[in-house]
């Protein structure tokens, strides 16, 4: 089982551009649809969780999810396993940065990805507000929770907690049945 924790974190970490957001649907479908480790729920959960605390975006999840399915073993065997090839990659460029640093070839593949990751990042972005039940009524809120850190400058574990606590106010007296 940790070798299969250990291939699938690894591709994960070898395979995605683009950072922990970027991330996010392949290790859904990774986790979530090809091998049923976790429910869509409670990837979401991990998802929110993971954004919330210190640290790489990717190895949270990766943590979280290694832990969910066995404990700190799984934890260190998926978290090491998603953050190895980023060190391999980066040790790699780091002793060869001066011979490619100014190639067109390089630059220009990057120009190309860069646009790609913006579309591997909004797509998650759309599944979890669908998974989240974000409707007509209630798109207000993600819109302006984004616009408060994005405009106001608000940190996003203030907007988390204040909105875990409208979210309880909210359930407990408004509209408990709902």
């Amino acid at each position: 089982m940790y070798t299969d924790f250990f291939k699938t974190f690894f591709r994960i970490g070898l395979f995605t551009l683009g950072g922990g957001y970027a991330m996010i649907p392949i290790i859904e479908s990774e986790v979530v649809d090809k091998h049923h480790w976790i429910e869509k729920k409670d990837f979401i959960d991990i998802v929110a969780i993971s954004q919330s605390c210190p640290g790489a975006l990717a190895i949270n999840m990766s943590a979280f999810i290694g832990y969910r399915l066995k404990k700190v073993p799984g934890a260190i065997v998926t978290s090491i396993a998603t953050a190895l090839p980023s060190f391999i990659i980066i040790l790699l460029i780091a002793m060869f940065f001066h011979q490619f640093k100014d190639n067109t070839v390089v630059a220009a593949i990057f120009r190309g990805i860069r646009p790609a990751v913006v579309a591997l990042i909004a797509v998650p972005t759309f599944k979890l507000a669908k998974d989240a039940c974000i409707t007509f009524s209630n798109c207000w809120i993600p819109i302006g929770c984004a616009l408060a850190i994005y405009i106001m400058g608000i940190s996003p574990i203030l907007i988390i907690l204040l909105s875990g606590i409208c979210g309880y106010v909210y359930g407990k007296y408004i509209k408990p049945t709902e």
